[in-house]
């Protein structure tokens, strides 16, 4: 009796191990050895695509179906777009767009009513979630006829391992892989309003007696040394720090995907060491090419 309980206690402390060992495994998949051509970046899932020449120039994990947070927000968009709702028409928030739990963060009162065009100009600028709830309850047949529209809409740009619950993103069971999300990017970059909103710096609209300041959560469309064409931040626990953008760099269009970057600035230091690592990459081929000639 007592080796047997021996036994099990040995059992629950190798279990116990185990798992530590999985999680510390966990941890440090965030920033694996990588070959000296490639980026060191910590985000753990990755995709840059040169959209010029369409082909991959770096990839992790891209085929990955993961949580995207606020990502989620340019698939929001490019419906509304679809549906070609008026951008002028005023849009009362409610206490139906009292979204309530973790992330589920709003500067924007309920009772405060703004034009369809200022929630998308929000939501893209700076991931407004009241925003992106009032747009799809606005749609056609209510929320759940927005939810159905969303998933049309991806499986149309060949999303194929995507799937939404939630127009704002806070579900974690809003889910697609880098090479979705690249799809997406694409997509959006082909619409002015998009491209015009996600990368402004800065947006007021009036919130009661006063006007309301609003910022771009993402720095790098402050930086005059990167031209970005379309960009979108997420954030949720589930899906740690996401950044999703096209930009020319080195006057090639490039489109790059992080997801799940640890650290508040993670996913802006990997989107720079990125561009980094393409300038040196670029560099170095062209004076091999010279060599050759």
């Amino acid at each position: 009796m007592i080796r047997s309980k021996q036994l099990s206690t040995f059992a629950l402390a190798c279990m116990a191990c185990l798992a530590s060992v999985a999680q510390a495994a966990h941890h440090r998949s965030h920033h694996v050895r990588v070959r000296s051509d490639e980026p060191d970046l910590r985000s753990s899932s990755a995709l840059v695509l040169d959209a010029t020449h369409s082909s991959v120039l770096y990839s992790r994990k891209a085929d990955v179906s993961a949580p995207i947070a606020s990502i989620t927000k340019l698939l929001t968009v490019l419906v509304v777009a679809d549906a070609g709702l008026p951008l002028d028409e005023p849009i009362q928030l409610t206490t139906e767009d009292r979204i309530v739990g973790k992330g589920a963060s709003s500067r924007l009162l309920l009772g405060t009513t703004l034009t369809r065009g200022d929630l998308i100009h929000l939501a893209l600028m700076s991931s407004e979630n009241r925003a992106a709830h009032a747009l799809g309850r606005n749609y056609p047949g209510g929320l759940p006829a927005f939810v159905a529209a969303m998933n049309a809409k991806a499986r149309k740009l060949g999303m194929t391992s995507a799937h939404f619950v939630d127009p704002a993103g806070l579900s974690c069971d809003n889910v697609a892989s880098a090479e979705d999300l690249s799809k997406l990017v694409m997509a959006a970059s082909e619409n002015p309003v998009i491209r015009e909103y996600s990368t402004d710096r800065g947006y007021a609209v009036r919130v009661g007696r006063r006007m309301l300041e609003f910022r771009n959560t993402n720095s790098l469309v402050s930086n005059p040394t990167w031209n970005i064409v379309v960009q979108k931040t997420g954030y949720i626990s589930e899906a740690g720090r996401c950044l999703v953008m096209q930009a020319v760099i080195q006057g090639r269009t490039v489109v790059i995907v992080l997801l799940n970057s640890v650290g508040k600035n993670t996913r802006v230091a990997d989107a720079v060491r990125i561009r980094r690592w393409m300038e040196a990459k670029l560099l170095t081929d062209s004076r091999a090419g010279a060599d050759k000639a």
